[in-house]
């Protein structure tokens, strides 16, 4: 494994680090924000989003975003809220299921390799090649060699793709043990909420220190000038969501490019013959 002294962290000023000077009484407000005032920041976030969305297209921007974290933290609340009002095909999601036996005889990196972005193209990956230092080094579910190896190659690889000319954003969503609890409980008595109960989401509740060890190894070795790890505290789910989402667009310098409304073109006149409807059989049954 290489020599975590290399890794430096950033440094005072610099955007993970920027203090802000603000009242008593606005941190307070912050800590309750309102179902108002969210609806209306996302929708302002969102409007930016659609401009960095054509700006990323216009320069053939490649950008890739890794989500990781504690379960239960929020990582799907945030993707959604980015992906809402963007194009699918410009940003992408990419959650890969576990792999398959022919994956498994694979570089193990080389599944996550092929979903890369092209020009114009944004990747979320919730969850990512970091598994290796996460679920899978607690269940052991790899090797002490393969570990040691991804630990090792990890910083190199993640260079060389911002070399290329990729931007690479880590963030990691933390939350306290508590705050999980109470997101498992809620996921129990909610029935629409039931899928996400996974016995790995399950036992990474029992394994919470497990994690935590795992989790301090990766960001010591894995966190690096060129490619940082982004901490969001995500006890307060709004709040995560805006903040990363507003980190996020902070990340990537874009201009909006004006948008030019299309004229509507004369309706062609109707020819003898045509229907006055469509020949359906059947419908779906107006029931509310």
């Amino acid at each position: 494994m290489g020599n975590p002294k290399n890794n430096k962290k950033p440094k005072n000023g610099s955007q993970s680090a920027t203090k802000i000077d603000e009242s008593d009484e606005f941190a307070e407000a912050k800590q309750k924000l309102s179902l108002d005032v969210y609806e209306r920041t996302v929708r302002s976030l969102q409007i930016e989003l659609v401009k960095l969305h054509a700006w990323i297209q216009h320069k053939g921007l490649r950008v890739v975003v890794l989500f990781e974290g504690r379960d239960a933290a929020g990582k799907g609340g945030v993707i959604k809220r980015i992906t809402e009002r963007v194009s699918p095909r410009v940003f992408r999601v990419v959650a890969l299921p576990a792999p398959t036996e022919r994956e498994k005889s694979q570089i193990y990196i080389q599944r996550y390799m092929a979903q890369l972005p092209a020009a114009g193209e944004v990747i979320l990956f919730d969850r990512s090649w970091y598994n290796r230092a996460g679920v899978e080094r607690v269940m052991d579910f790899c090797t002490e060699d393969d570990y040691q190896k991804f630990m090792r190659l990890c910083p190199g690889f993640e260079r060389e793709l911002v070399d290329d000319g990729i931007i690479l954003i880590k963030y990691f969503f933390d939350v306290s043990q508590q705050v999980q609890e109470d997101r498992f409980g809620a996921r129990m008595d909610d029935p629409r909420k039931h899928w996400k109960l996974s016995p790995m989401d399950v036992e990474s509740w029992a394994r919470w220190w497990d994690y935590t060890r795992a989790y301090d190894t990766m960001v010591r070795w894995t966190d690096t000038d060129v490619a940082p790890w982004y901490r969001v505290e995500a006890d307060d789910k709004r709040s995560a969501r805006l903040n990363c989402i507003s980190h996020f667009l902070s990340m990537i310098p874009y201009e909006e490019i004006p948008f030019k409304e299309p004229p509507l073109p004369k309706r062609r006149k109707r020819k003898p013959g045509d229907p006055d409807t469509l020949p359906f059989t059947r419908s779906v049954p107006k029931i509310y």
